[in-house]
């Protein structure tokens, strides 16, 4: 059973999560997500229990409680097709150009205006 950690402080690293969550059972993977770009957490992560039962408990005893002066969030993660069990969603969005949808409009990718970063 994979959990979705959310609400997780920007300086907190794997081995802190693994630590917090291996009193309920035996952790598969425990991972930070990091920004690329500063190097620091995004603030959620996902820890992965083989058994559900322990998933479960770990879901009831760590929900609301502070980790480093934050109170987390934590539920079953859902797939990014909105199923359970997986990584959250998606972020949404467009999904493409805009001018593939009929816009009369150019598209922001075509040239021309501010360059994006």
């Amino acid at each position: 059973m994979k959990l979705y950690i959310g609400n997780i402080p920007f300086d907190a690293r794997e081995e802190e999560l693994r630590e917090l969550f291996t009193s309920f059972g035996t952790l598969g993977t425990a991972i930070v997500i990091v920004d690329p770009r500063k190097g620091r957490s995004r603030g959620f992560g996902f820890v992965e229990f083989d058994d559900p039962v322990q998933g479960k408990a770990a879901i009831a005893g760590v929900n609301g409680t502070e980790f480093g002066g934050r109170k987390l969030v934590v539920n079953e993660a859902r797939s990014r097709d909105g199923g359970s069990s997986g990584y959250r969603g998606s972020r949404g969005g467009y999904g493409g150009d805009r001018e593939d949808r009929g816009s009369d409009r150019p598209s922001r990718s075509s040239g021309g205006g501010r360059p994006r970063f």
